[in-house]
This record gives structure tokens, sequence and C-alpha cells, in this order.
């Protein structure tokens, strides 16, 4: 049997609800939200048809340029249905359906961008069951009451007060904070990286700027929430500073060089370095520690970046991925080397990867000259110019050897070893005949 008093709750909540649809207030309230409505879908199809078009370059860009776009509805509701709701409130003196539509709408929304942007499960599923609640009770009033039982339950560590508040809001939007610092950094580096009005060193440049700067103003942010006086952190700087002058001075180094390297632009992604101490290899990764060389056998170099601000080094392709390179090889004395000089120089300029042709200006065609003259024969060698380094996939040194030893045998070319003459001397009869001498 139901009790009487939930019997009256009931009937009072039945009577309430009765009044108010009886009211004209409310069907106006209706009217506001459906034409709320159907302004936001008209304003939202017609921004959507502008921005169709942007982040074509870019596959990950296109797609999330459209699920922006998707967003525009919703939020221009959300946005209207706040200007409407001070509006009903002043002038109808009610303004509840309103504020239930903004709601519904904000937490519709809310949980669209969790759907559509976060993919981090576990970051999704916190936010989903943790973030929507409290969302809820922040937008009916009941959050504040939350809070207070939350700080209240604290525990004091010397002068700083920690309370279980306070976790929870430095754990939640911190996470809420990263993630969207790690979604803007890489949207804004893949839309950096399909600039193609900007040269290669200029986007690497800008997409490692931006990331810093990103996770800047996230680091400021997230001090905000933990509720640190940023005039103090100045203080704490200056502490630091001192600190880092001493302790930690390899670190501040390499990351100051770090971005000395990203402005005066002297490595990039895909040169070939050569170091002082002779350590070679391709840069794959350019941090603000550190810069790291793949080696042609598939080893990583970690190089500090100081390495590149304090010693020389000697970068293949920084300006011009055009390099020469030689080949030197013997033939014999009695070889016809005029003859040998036009077969060699044809026999280079056959290989694809080699520049020749008469488009190509004379001083970068394959040359063949005479080196020196050797004990067994000519030292000649072969000059080439051509795209890259001579290593790996892109090796043509090896090639070149391979079609000149051809090229020789074909031709009759001796290719000369070393000859020695070898006398033997009889002792005895030497002395004999030096006796015999007047």
């Amino acid at each position: 049997m139901i009790p009487e008093s939930l019997n009256t709750q009931f009937e009072q909540s039945a009577n309430t609800l009765q009044t108010l649809l009886l009211q004209p207030e409310t069907y106006t309230q209706i009217g506001i939200v459906l034409a709320i409505y159907v302004g936001a879908w008209l304003i939202a199809k017609r921004i959507q048809k502008h921005t169709a078009s942007l982040g074509a370059s870019s596959q990950r860009l296109h797609v999330f340029i459209k699920k922006l776009s998707d967003l525009i509805f919703p939020v221009t509701a959300i946005l209207m249905l706040r200007v409407s709701l001070e509006i009903s409130e002043n002038l109808l003196s009610q303004g509840w359906l309103v504020q239930a539509a903004l709601i519904i709408s904000v937490i519709l929304i809310f949980r669209s961008v969790i759907r559509n942007f976060v993919t981090h499960k576990l970051l999704a599923t916190t936010l989903r069951w943790l973030g929507i609640p409290l969302l809820f009770l922040h937008m009916v009033g009941l959050l504040g009451g939350l809070i207070q039982i939350l700080e209240s339950i604290s525990v004091n560590l010397g002068n700083i007060e920690i309370s279980l508040y306070g976790i929870a809001r430095v754990a939640i939007f911190g996470s809420i904070l990263f993630w969207l610092g790690r979604v803007s950094s890489r949207t804004g580096r893949d839309f950096i990286a399909h600039q193609e009005n900007l040269d290669e060193r200029t986007r690497e440049v800008a997409a490692k700027l931006f990331e810093v700067a990103i996770f800047f103003l996230i680091f400021l942010l997230l001090l905000q929430i933990m509720g640190i006086n940023l005039t103090t952190l100045a203080v704490f700087g200056g502490a630091l500073g001192v600190g880092l002058g001493f302790g930690l001075q390899a670190i501040a180094s390499n990351f100051i060089s770090g971005i000395i390297i990203l402005l005066d632009r002297s490595v990039s992604i895909g040169d070939y370095v050569e170091l002082e101490d002779g350590r070679t290899g391709i840069v794959r990764e350019l941090n603000m520690r550190s810069t790291t060389l793949e080696t042609y056998d598939g080893k990583d170099i970690v190089v500090p970046n100081e390495k590149f601000i304090a010693e020389i080094f000697t970068n293949w392709t920084h300006k011009d991925k055009s390099q020469r390179y030689r080949v030197d090889f013997s033939v014999a004395y009695d070889s016809d080397i005029r003859k040998l000089i036009a077969i060699i120089k044809d026999v280079v300029a056959s290989h694809p990867q080699v520049f020749s042709g008469d488009e190509v200006p004379i001083e970068e065609r394959p040359d063949c000259e005479i080196d020196s003259f050797g004990d067994s024969g000519i030292n000649m060698f072969v000059e080439f110019w051509m795209e890259g380094v001579d290593d790996g996939r892109n090796r043509v040194g090896g090639d070149l050897l391979l079609m000149i030893l051809e090229a020789l045998q074909e031709h009759g070319f001796e290719i000369p070893f070393p000859q020695r003459e070898v006398r033997i001397l009889d002792r005895k009869a030497s002395a004999r005949k030096a006796a015999d001498s007047p």
C-alpha cells in the first residue's frame, strides 16, 4: 500500500505539472525551443557548406574538420538557448522548459564529443561515467554541495592542504587538458606538414614550435587548476634557474641547443650527417633533447643536441643533395689511355643514377683522368655526380666498379698486378771473380 505522504507528493507534482501545461508561457517556451533548433540547423548547414573543402590535402585533417562541423548545430543551439533562457526569465518570469532543453543539449554534445574525438578507451569510459554525471549536477545546481563534501575530506602536510576535491579536479581536468594538447599538436603538425607553399625545413620548425607552445599553454592552465600562483612561480623559476645552472646544466644546454637547431635549420629530417668522430647516419628524428641518426646497417645513434652546436659536423645534404664521388682503378703502361678515357666516361654515364647528358653542366658530367704513375701501372680515377649519398639502397660506387671491370675486360685492357724482378747471386763465383781481377 502506498504511504499517504508519498501519495500526497505525487498529487502535488501532478497538479504542478498540470498547472504548468495550462499556462501560455509554457507553449511560448516550446515555440522558442523549436525556433532555436530550426535556426541553429539552418546556420549549421550554411557554415558546413563553406567548410566542406577545408583540409582536402590531408585525410586526417579532413576527417577532423568534418567532425568539428558536425558540432556546429548543437553548439549554435546551446548558445541560442542560453540567450533565450535570460529572455524567458525576464519576460515570461519562467524558463524551466528552456533550461531543461539547454541541459539536455549540453549533455548530448558532451557525449558526442567523447564518441567522436576521444580515442583512448580508458579516458572515454571515465568521461562517460564520471564526466556526464558531474556535468548534469553542475547544470542543475547540485554540484556545489558535492564539492563541499569533497573539500571536507582533506589532509594537511605542513602548510599544504590536500583535499579529495583538489585531487579529483587535477586528475579530471589534467587528463582532459593533456588529451586536448595531444590532439591539437597532432592535428596542427599534420596541417603544417601539408602546407606545400612552405619548404620542408620551415614546416619542420613550425611544427616543433607549435608543439612546444601547445604543451607550454597546457602546463600553465594545469598550474592554474592546481591553484598555484604564477607570481610565486616566477620566484620559484629564479631558484630553478640556479638549479639548472648546476645540476641540470647538460639537460638545459641540450634543450636550448635543440631550439637553436630548429631556428637556424642547420640539421633537418632526412639529412645525411657525419659527426666529428667519423660516425654517419640519416637524421630520422629531431627532439628537444637529442637527435636520432639511423645508420645504413640499421643502428640508431642518439646524439645530444649540444654536439651540433659545440662540435664540428658535416651535413652532406644540407642545401643540395647532389654529391660528387670518385672511383679509382689502374691499367697497364702499354694501354691506349685516350681510348680508355672515352670508354670509361661512356660506361659511367650509362648508369641511370649518374648525372649525364647535354643538359647537365660540363663540370658535373663524368670525367676520367690520370691520377699518378704507379709501380706496376697507371693509376686512374673517374669522378661523377649523383643524387643522394653513395651508400645503402643508393649505392652506386660498387655498380660502377663492376661496370668498369667488365668494360676493361671487353676491350682488352690489362689490369696490372705487382711485379718484382728476383736475381739469384752465387757468392763463391763472385769472390773468385774478384780475386782474379788485376
